[in-house]
């Protein structure tokens, strides 16, 4: 049959109609070849018919909606047509199909197909790499790696569940043509495979259950009555008593005794189910762990399969049924093979996290009234003031001339300094709040449904504009001239100046507009982001791993400090960890990161709007009022004005994206609200710099 096999793909290769295609496939099946080839022709059958070409018109059945809704249904009844046509190819065809399922494993299918076998996230996702390099060979007596082969894209989910009463029908005659009363091994029922799988799946589910991992996070004080209590401790003796019914029934009892098993089954899938939904909401509570999440989502997907497989075996007369079941194993099969899913799926949890801890934070810096406004003024002042002092710094490393590795890490550890100062004295950076007022955005368009919260929404993102102008105003306009001031100090005082004459021309032409700088200005943007992603993964691992509680009850703590001076450490930790894990991260990075992708892959250096204006202030310093005259001074402005708008506008669409996705919001809803936000600038176009509407002030907004 192989070498038949072969000679089929060259006739199909030169053969454009698809009946005669059909007609070869047909006429080389061997219901007694060996099970590889059996395989093989199972998956070219497959094949045939979704991968499209035309079939002649079926006599009485002219279908022509559904040849264009569906042209697989359209093949399926040709195919079916003609093997009643040819009784001998039926037969072969019909002893394939149950020898398949006689000697295949069914349960590796039914039970394990679209489930991840490793118990971590990271060996899962080894996993579906491998299997993306590696595809089932089809000589495994397996009718997973079968069901791989034979639908290979998700859409055939689509079909196989649209399938018509009809042809379902038709294709349960052609399993039992010709079947051999007489070889018990024959008319093996496929419900048998059924009821295996779904003892293999409550075992499974009870295990996880009731693992530490998840018993933990169930938040029940007395454990041990938690335990008789939870569904998953009964699951498996519900499980063992639906067996126990069945024999009973088969063996002539009273059949409500199944059905009230069944019922009772279901009851407790939906609890586990509930109890599922509990742990991820102390997961999200108490701090996001990506293993502990793809353990219960695994689980999840469990319960909702053994519902499926509960399903099909109540209703084993129902054809609709078995192709609804089909379908949702081709689709968890299609979602198992792909890397995007497992990553969406698992880090969805974690990204919520950290960018609810984002929102949070994010609060603080829209300023909604004046006396918010004038405060985020002084705020930013301050965080202009301390980055005099960082320009200096930086000005003093990056003449040194030292290595490439090493001027990036001292200017990394000066940035790290300089934020660090800022966050502890309450100053502002004006760049590094889009990426977490951005989230702040987001969650306000769950209550956009309204007209109140639409205007709502629209309201803060005015406010959110107005303050992320007050902010880059704040830092730059007291930066510029502080380091022009202290340039022109220095030259008084010492007689000489910060940077050579040289270098302030070569710091003008360097910030120009014309050329690399509003490329440089956007990845910086995107460095702002990830800093805030890494203070809210660090908010996260100090509440996952419940830091805070080991500090307070730390024994040496509580000697050295006191009970109450622990609980000060501890609570002073929760407070800035995330704020000095994100400041610390975003100072190396602008060190680093230029001097690494610089080395490894293209020239990069860090454009930000803050220490950029006080690079030219003492540029123009050096330079004297000449300076004003020369085109590359008015090119460096112009350049720190992109830079202001492409630090800010990148790092928040990049925060605005990623909480608009872990939200699940539609595009077309956050789209729908452009228009709000357009008429609002048009009618009050003043209040995207000065609070028109004075509201009552919120002190513990901005701090």
């Amino acid at each position: 049959m192989f070498r038949s096999l072969q000679t089929f793909v060259k006739k199909w290769r030169a053969s454009r109609n698809s009946g005669h295609q059909l007609d070869a496939l047909l006429a080389i099946a061997d219901q007694h070849a060996q099970y590889a080839e059996r395989s093989e022709w199972l998956i070219e059958l497959a094949h045939w018919i979704h991968r499209g070409g035309t079939v002649q018109p079926v006599a009485q059945e002219p279908l022509a909606d559904e040849a264009r809704r569906q042209p697989e249904h359209t093949r399926l009844r040709y195919l079916l047509h003609v093997l009643d046509r040819n009784p001998l190819w039926k037969a072969n065809v019909a002893g394939i199909l149950r020898a398949l399922l006689r000697e295949s494993d069914g349960i590796s299918l039914l039970c394990d197909a679209g489930m991840p076998v490793h118990s971590a996230f990271f060996g899962a996702l080894f996993e579906r790499f491998e299997a993306s390099l590696i595809p089932p060979a089809p000589n495994r007596r397996d009718l997973a790696a079968i069901f791989t082969l034979m639908f290979t894209a998700a859409e055939d989910a689509d079909w196989i569940a649209a399938l018509p009463t009809d042809l379902l029908t038709r294709i349960r005659d052609l399993f039992t043509y010709e079947l051999d009363s007489g070889n018990p091994r024959e008319g093996v029922p496929f419900s048998l495979d059924l009821l295996a799988a779904l003892h293999n799946l409550t075992c499974q589910i009870s295990s996880t259950g009731l693992s530490q991992t998840v018993r933990s996070r169930l938040g029940d004080a007395d454990v041990r009555v938690a335990m008789e209590k939870q569904p998953f401790y009964r699951l498996t003796r519900a499980m063992l008593a639906l067996e126990s019914a069945h024999q009973a029934e088969e063996a002539g009892a009273d059949p409500g005794k199944l059905l009230h098993e069944v019922n009772y089954l279901r009851v407790l899938l939906d609890e586990c189910r509930i109890a599922t939904d509990n742990v991820f909401s102390h997961l999200y509570r108490n701090g996001v762990s990506v293993d502990i999440v793809f353990q219960i989502e695994r689980m999840r997907m469990r319960i909702q399969r053994a519902e499926h497989l509960l399903d099909a075996w109540m209703a084993s007369d129902d054809p609709h049924a078995s192709s609804r079941l089909v379908a949702e194993l081709v689709k968890a099969n299609h979602a198992s093979q792909s890397v995007a899913h497992l990553m969406r799926s698992n880090f969805s949890l974690l990204a919520r996290k950290v960018v609810e801890y984002s929102a949070d934070t994010g609060e603080h810096y829209i300023a909604r009234d004046r006396a918010e406004y004038l405060k985020m003024l002084r705020m930013a002042a301050g965080g202009g003031l301390v980055t005099v002092v960082t320009v200096c710094v930086k000005f003093a490393i990056t003449g040194a001339h030292l290595q490439t590795m090493l001027e990036g890490l001292l200017a990394g550890v000066n940035y790290a300094a300089s934020f660090l100062l800022m966050h502890f004295l309450h100053f502002s950076l004006a760049t590094k709040q889009p990426a977490m007022t951005a989230p702040t955005i987001a969650r306000e368009l769950d209550g956009a449904g309204t007209p109140e919260g639409v205007d709502s929404f629209v309201s803060s993102v005015v406010a959110l504009i107005r303050t992320q102008a007050a902010a880059v105003f704040g830092n730059v306009m007291l930066v510029f001239p502080v380091c022009l001031g202290v340039q022109l100090l220095w030259h008084a005082v010492f007689h000489a100046n910060i940077i050579s004459p040289e270098k302030a021309h070569a710091t003008l032409h360097s910030f120009s507009l014309i050329g690399p700088t509003p490329f440089y200005a956007a990845l910086t943007g995107v460095l702002l982001w990830s800093s805030s992603l890494l203070a809210g993964w660090a908010d996260n691992w100090f509440v996952l791993h419940r830091v805070a509680d080991a500090l307070s009850y730390n024994r040496r703590l509580r000697m050295t400090l006191g009970p109450a001076g622990a609980a000060r450490l501890a609570n002073f930790c929760r407070s800035n960890v995330a704020g000095v894990v994100g400041n610390i991260t975003l100072g190396l990075m602008l060190g680093l990161v230029p001097a690494i992708v610089s080395a490894l892959a293209f020239s990069f250096e860090v454009r930000h709007v803050t220490l950029s204006a006080g690079s030219i202030g003492v540029a123009l310093g050096v330079l004297g009022s000449s300076a004003l005259d020369l085109p590359e001074f008015w090119w460096a402005i112009a350049g720190v004005c992109s830079m202001a708008i492409l630090n800010v506008a990148v790092s928040f669409a990049l925060a605005f994206h990623m909480a608009v996705r872990s939200r699940d919001l539609r595009r077309n809803y956050v789209r729908s609200l452009r228009g709000a936000i357009w008429r609002r600038v048009f009618q009050q176009p003043l209040d995207l710099v000065w609070p028109v509407n004075a509201r009552p002030a919120h002190p513990d907004r901005v701090q």
